[in-house]
């Protein structure tokens, strides 16, 4: 007897010829099922939202990170600005002073370090430091007239207070 001689017969069979039984068993086998997929989808939702809060705080914490290191860059790169700016009041025509003062200028810049204006500004302690209040005819009283040290900004943070006379 070979494999062709064999001879298979296949019936066909609908869904709709199945037997439907609908015992009080079953519905409540579905509403286990619908129940526990119910808890494991809310699980689910729960843990991506947890991954994504956990991504972005470790997101925001490394950028706190990076900031706060560039501040402190910045912050010891300040006296030499400071010396830059006396040595070009010093010799305000020597050109290398000139040049180095720009370089600096141009350098604090692009990593987003600005000068903080004082003199002609009212006195605001978030920005200032008075170290000194003398008479003035010419200004209004709680305006700086003379800035004795300039004071920076990094971004929307203070770096150092400008340290300035202001107007009685």
């Amino acid at each position: 007897m070979n494999n062709e001689d064999k001879e298979v017969q296949v019936e066909a069979v609908s869904v709709d010829d199945a037997p439907v039984v609908d015992t009080p068993q079953q519905e409540s086998d579905v509403e286990k099922l619908t129940a526990q997929l119910a808890e494991m989808n809310d699980k689910y939702l729960r843990m991506a939202a947890e991954l994504e809060n956990t991504r972005r705080r470790a997101a925001l914490d490394a950028e706190s990170r990076a900031r706060t290191r560039s501040m402190g860059v910045a912050e010891k790169i300040l006296p030499v600005m400071d010396a830059v700016d006396a040595a070009l009041k010093h010799a305000p025509d020597d050109a290398g002073i000139q040049s180095m003062a720009r370089a600096l200028e141009s350098a604090f810049a692009q990593i987003g370090i600005v000068k903080i204006e004082s003199v002609g500004q009212a006195l605001n302690p978030m920005f200032h430091n008075a170290i000194q209040v003398v008479e003035s005819g010419d200004a209004t009283s709680g305006t700086i007239v003379e800035e004795m040290q300039t004071g920076y900004m990094f971004g929307d943070a203070v770096l150092r207070t400008a340290m300035v006379v202001v107007a009685k």
